[in-house]
């Protein structure tokens, strides 16, 4: 049974709150805004979303130049080194890292 993010149950507490309650909360709310639930919600919505971009994108660009660095395309004359394919590879944890900071530019209203 797949569980999707907007299944799940989330305890949340305002800030001002009791012990009890902000202990127990899966989310505070530092501010007494209830706009800021549609905002998390908005933003567990885009985080998943960029989880599974970068997760596409590592996966796909790894395998790539994996094969190509284990000389699957050398009888075609594509071969990658292995020292350009770990700079691939450092690139690649670039980009992902690029593409999750994109989050900071989301409207969350």
């Amino acid at each position: 049974m797949r569980r999707r993010w907007w299944r799940l149950i989330w305890g949340v507490a305002i800030g001002a709150g009791t012990n009890i309650a902000i202990e127990s909360a899966d989310v505070v709310l530092v501010e007494n805004d209830p706009l800021d639930v549609v905002r998390l919600l908005r933003l567990a919505r885009l985080g998943y979303q960029k989880m599974v971009q970068n997760l596409f994108w590592a996966t796909a660009y790894n395998a790539v130049a994996l094969l190509l660095a284990a000389g699957v395309a050398a009888r075609w004359g594509i071969l990658l080194p292995p020292a350009i394919g770990a700079l691939l590879m450092s690139l690649s944890t670039i980009i992902v890292a690029l593409n999750a900071l994109l989050l900071r530019r989301a409207r969350l209203l």
